[in-house]
């Protein structure tokens, strides 16, 4: 199940660890970013080993307004991620209920 804004909000406010991930492009990211580690969607199966830990942890990521993030979901969940979840709305829906 993907992640609405509210609850990610509410999870950031508090302070929680999270794999959290955003896709975007580092242009993308200088601009804004909501504090999730820059890895972007072309370079994620260069990442693999680096993530294969988080295999059966929640791992949360966003682009822009879901497109790519939902693309790095279904990669992820191809090569055995089990519980990878995309910010509904993207950055763009985040920054829009500051």
């Amino acid at each position: 199940m993907d992640i609405e804004i509210s609850e990610l909000k509410t999870r950031l406010n508090n302070g929680e660890t999270l794999n959290f991930f955003d896709v975007r492009e580092p242009w993308e990211h200088e601009e804004s970013n909501l504090g999730a580690q820059l890895m972007p969607l072309t370079s994620i199966p260069d990442h693999l080993d680096e993530l294969s830990p988080l295999k059966d942890q929640e791992i949360i990521v966003h682009c822009k307004t879901g497109d790519r993030s939902n693309q790095a979901k279904i990669f992820l969940e191809s090569n055995g991620f089990t519980q990878v979840r995309i910010l509904l709305g993207g950055i763009e829906a985040f920054l829009a209920k500051l």
